[in-house]
């Protein structure tokens, strides 16, 4: 017992690493202190406001099942290549490297992160599209992931109650998108929940709605998911005989390297370099112009060699016929015009939330195949009688442990 409260002195004060942390941040970082919830909440612990968030999105169900959804390569069995849950992780790693050398939040940083893709559906961007689609011929907002993260988050976790994130939190990951091509990027703030509510609505009635993040936090990470995918896909398209490390063009090796550790050190070191960060209102992150220039080029080479190549796409007839059967499948069986669900299908019937009293069955079904994983998908799918697509055998050789390379030296 002893040993037990002399422990419990030594734990940190709230007030301390509040006032720690305001010593040590930039003007222009999101202070802890600042973080406001949509519901009050009388929170007794030594955890500060944006830390308690990315605890609550790591123990969410929805992050559980990042372990098995598709970042860029579907139905091949290699341990090596990225899935979702990985690329995450190493955002938030790469987020909060420039953070810290930067003085702002790590931990805000580190929340949006790890949430940042939480609403991806299966077989990535592909199974947005086919979902997507989906949804405007059920009369439903065209699908958007990251819409979805906060919709996953803030209503359908906890039984329809949701996390009850802090508004910079959601905020980011609404405004992640590291598709879109930037030079830099300055936050545009926002007060409260009504400024975000109004923002969400905004973008669900126009996905082509650039949105600026609210936070410096939350522009760092829509940088750093580019750096995060940009050197690793090319790693994992060259395991998979896509590419040759020669095809990389020449202006990209020379400006950012040719392996993903010397193009991720590269990009960020840039970013650390070129980025302001004093008052609120004069601060941005960017990279040099030579460098955003030479990442457009190379984030070109791979839609083209990588993303559009038809060795990636050759599968996708497959999946988006399953997405076609299974919301058509679920649709009926809420309509009570199937038959019986199996045990493990629960078309969103546990969710009870005031926000959500209007939930049609075409909502239900969207929200229900987008948390899926690619297994569940397919085990799904197969029960209703589609044509599963079948995993990739790569020859033994290329499924052992890479031997040590410039790859690793870089790292």
């Amino acid at each position: 017992m002893h040993n037990r409260c002399q422990a419990m002195t030594l734990l940190p004060h709230l007030e301390d690493l509040n006032l720690q942390e305001k010593r040590q941040l930039s003007q222009a970082a999101t202070l802890s202190t600042t973080g406001i919830r949509r519901l009050p909440e009388k929170k007794v612990g030594y955890r500060q406001q944006f830390a308690l968030d990315a605890d609550r999105i790591l123990h969410s169900r929805a992050y559980a099942r990042y372990i098995d959804k598709t970042q860029v390569f579907s139905l091949i069995t290699n341990d090596h290549i990225t899935h979702r849950v990985l690329h995450v992780q190493l955002v938030a790693r790469i987020a909060r490297t420039i953070g810290r050398f930067l003085h702002l939040n790590e931990d805000l940083i580190e929340a949006i992160a790890l949430g940042h893709d939480i609403g991806h559906p299966p077989f990535g961007h592909d199974g947005e599209k086919f979902l997507s689609d989906l949804c405007v011929e059920n009369g439903l907002a065209p699908f958007q992931h990251n819409i979805q993260s906060v919709r996953f988050l803030d209503n359908l976790e906890c039984k329809g109650r949701g996390w009850n994130l802090t508004l910079q939190v959601l905020d980011g990951i609404l405004c992640h998108d590291g598709e879109i091509h930037s030079r830099n990027l300055r936050p545009h703030p926002i007060q409260n929940f009504a400024d975000f509510d109004r923002k969400l609505q905004d973008k669900i009635a126009s996905p082509e709605l650039v949105l600026m993040p609210g936070t410096l936090e939350g522009c760092v990470v829509r940088l750093a998911d580019t750096v995060a995918y940009i050197g690793r896909d090319i790693e994992d398209a060259i395991i998979l005989g896509l590419i040759t490390r020669d095809e990389i063009p020449e202006t990209c090796r020379m400006a950012l390297g040719n392996t993903n550790g010397t193009i991720v050190y590269t990009l960020v070191t840039d970013l650390i370099k070129n980025s302001h960060v004093s008052t609120p209102a004069a601060s941005f992150i960017g990279f040099s112009k030579e460098i955003s220039d030479t990442l457009a080029e190379l984030k070109a080479f791979n839609y083209e060699k990588i993303y559009l190549a038809p060795k990636t796409k050759e599968k996708s007839p497959f999946i988006k016929n399953c997405y076609q059967k299974l919301f058509g499948h679920y649709l009926s069986c809420l309509d009570k015009t199937a038959g019986t669900l199996p045990e493990d299908v629960d078309l969103m019937d546990d969710v009870e939330s005031l926000s959500l009293k209007h939930y049609s069955s075409e909502e239900k079904v969207r929200d229900f195949i987008a948390g899926m994983t690619d297994n569940y998908f397919l085990r799904q799918a197969k029960i209703i009688g589609c044509q599963i697509p079948q995993k990739e055998q790569l020859p033994a050789a290329d499924l052992a442990p890479a031997p040590i390379n410039d790859h690793c030296l870089h790292i």
